[in-house]
């Protein structure tokens, strides 16, 4: 093939092309590199179609070749394997005459910087015996850096191909302003087709899941069942229970499939089914060997061997999968457990960045006082915690909301103050002004724990839903008034002290309603910290 039949397929300057670069050279992943340095066509501009087809003119400026580019061992049927992805620039002429490239820098350009500067990706295929070759244009700076990290990680380019094309068709989620708008949280958000994907795994009821689907994200598989509450695990996600249809009743419209399997025995069968490099995969491991209330009851608590397989079982999972964005969520002390540590060491190795913290998320705007433990970690690009929002207290609900508690309190059931409630109703009201105030009817051995209207609420646990034979609790915390009236706090009430939207359908069974709010992750903080995410990853980077 000549140089210049190979420069009007690839739409690669034919000067590109000169006799000392073989052609099978220019699909060598050292292609990646901004600027090419070849003497001969240092400084010098040559107007080209773009490889999108466009007629609007091309200024390749080519300086800075790196040595392996022009090494001889370089074999053509490596470079021919994963195609080429180069930068370029636009040329027009405006109406005045003036000359302008496009994208547009102030100051010069950062050969580090792939938003200055245009990109493509072309390879060849051989049909009937034939080379051809083919190329994808205007291609979003910010999958650059995952394109490269297939690259040298070998992907192949049928791989590189698809992850382009979908880093094409993407759009921002129209759901990206939901934390700007919780109204938007009455009305189910409907996705596009090309929505990015997730895996969950310890799904629970679907806490994170609603979150992401707030985020615009669709979870297309959900993981769920804790061998320790067999019960429990069927009912949440099973179809077929009439008052526990809860993974069917909110996310089948979504496509979401649940496995009604430990994360151990899906890592066993070698993830079957499960997509190849998804979007997102989450992990919310079972927390109970390491939660406060636990070890509160049974002294220190005691990783078991279940905790740490089920770290090995995530590890197998970001190994195999390889999802863009990793996630994590668990009780504070989980962070210094081998557990964590064994995730912590497979990211390191499989090459993510990394960022941890336990966060209060009081801090985003949840109107209850909940410490977590969070991480998210991204390969190819840096991915940070989300940043806080205004802190509310319990009686406005969400800042950022019309809806709350207030609204529901006539509706709730009547209720009588237990002795020790009525015992911290008479301490507050000693020292301070009368005002709403949310009493728990459960836990405090000698007096119940309280909160003012103006703060958040305490953190809300499964155990404050369910007796210690597990059997419901008809009520579980009251809301005392200032002109007297007392109502017994609500399943809706609650959901949305843990920010669930109001879309969620809880069964009507009080524990396993509880066992969800309780166990979740709340939706309102989900949705901020995944379109955090999104705001860093590829979509809507060009």
């Amino acid at each position: 093939m000549t140089k210049t039949v190979i420069a009007k397929l690839s739409a690669i300057p034919e000067k590109f092309l000169e006799d000392d670069l073989e052609a099978a050279q220019l699909h060598s992943r050292e292609c990646l590199y901004t600027y090419i340095k070849k003497k001969k066509l240092l400084q010098k501009t040559e107007v080209y179609q773009t490889p999108s087809g466009s007629t609007a003119p091309v200024e390749f400026t080519l300086s800075g070749t790196p040595e392996k580019f022009l090494e001889d061992d370089i074999k053509s049927s490596q470079l021919h394997s994963q195609g080429c992805l180069y930068p370029y620039l636009e040329k027009k002429k405006l109406l005045d005459g003036s000359i302008v490239f496009y994208p547009r820098v102030i100051c010069e350009r950062d050969p580090n910087n792939p938003t200055h500067y245009r990109w493509a990706y072309n390879w060849e295929e051989r049909v009937d015996g034939v080379c051809i070759g083919r190329s994808i244009g205007s291609i979003p700076p910010g999958a650059v850096p995952m394109i490269r990290l297939m690259q040298q990680q070998g992907a192949t380019k049928e791989d590189i191909i698809a992850f382009i094309k979908r880093a094409k068709s993407k759009k921002t989620s129209p759901k990206l302003d939901v934390c700007k708008n919780f109204d938007n949280t009455k009305i189910k958000p409907v996705l596009p087709d090309n929505a990015p994907i997730a895996v969950v795994l310890f799904a629970g009821g679907g806490g994170i899941e609603a979150g992401m689907v707030e985020a615009g994200i669709r979870p297309v598989i959900a993981v769920e069942f804790d061998p320790t509450k067999p019960e429990l695990s069927r009912a949440i996600p099973s179809a077929h229970f009439v008052n526990a249809k809860t993974h069917y009743r909110n996310f089948s419209e979504y496509g979401c499939k649940v496995i009604q399997l430990t994360v151990q025995e899906v890592a066993r069968l070698g993830f079957i089914g499960f997509p190849c490099r998804p979007d997102y995969l989450h992990a919310s491991p079972v927390c109970a060997n390491f939660s406060q209330a636990h070890t509160a009851k049974a002294g220190k608590g005691i990783e078991t061997a279940d905790d740490l397989s089920a770290a090995i079982a995530v590890t197998e999972a970001i190994r195999q999968l390889q999802p863009r964005v990793f996630t994590l969520e668990n009780v504070p002390r989980y962070q210094n457990s081998q557990s964590f540590a064994i995730i912590l060491n497979a990211l390191e190795q499989e090459g993510y960045s990394v960022d941890y913290s336990v966060v209060n998320m009081a801090d985003f705007g949840l109107p209850q006082a909940r410490r977590r433990l969070v991480l998210i970690a991204s390969r190819g690009f840096r991915v940070a915690l989300p940043t806080g929002a205004t802190p509310c207290g319990w009686y406005e609900a969400f800042t950022k909301c019309a809806e709350g508690i207030a609204h529901l309190i006539p509706m709730m059931t009547d209720s009588q103050l237990l002795p020790k409630q009525q015992q911290a109703l008479e301490k507050f009201l000693a020292g301070n002004v009368p005002t709403p105030l949310l009493i728990e009817r459960v836990g405090g051995r000698t007096q119940s724990k309280y909160k003012p209207g103006n703060l958040p609420c305490n953190t809300i646990l499964r155990s404050h839903f369910t007796d210690h034979k597990g059997c419901n609790r008809s009520k579980f915390a009251d809301i005392w008034l200032p002109n007297g009236t007392v109502k017994s706090l609500s399943i809706e009430g609650a959901a949305i002290l843990q920010g669930f939207p109001s879309w969620y359908e809880f069964p009507n069974e009080t524990a396993t309603a509880g066992s969800i709010i309780g166990y979740s992750v709340p939706p309102s903080f989900a949705s901020q910290l995944f379109m955090s995410a999104q705001s860093y990853s590829y979509v809507g980077n060009s």
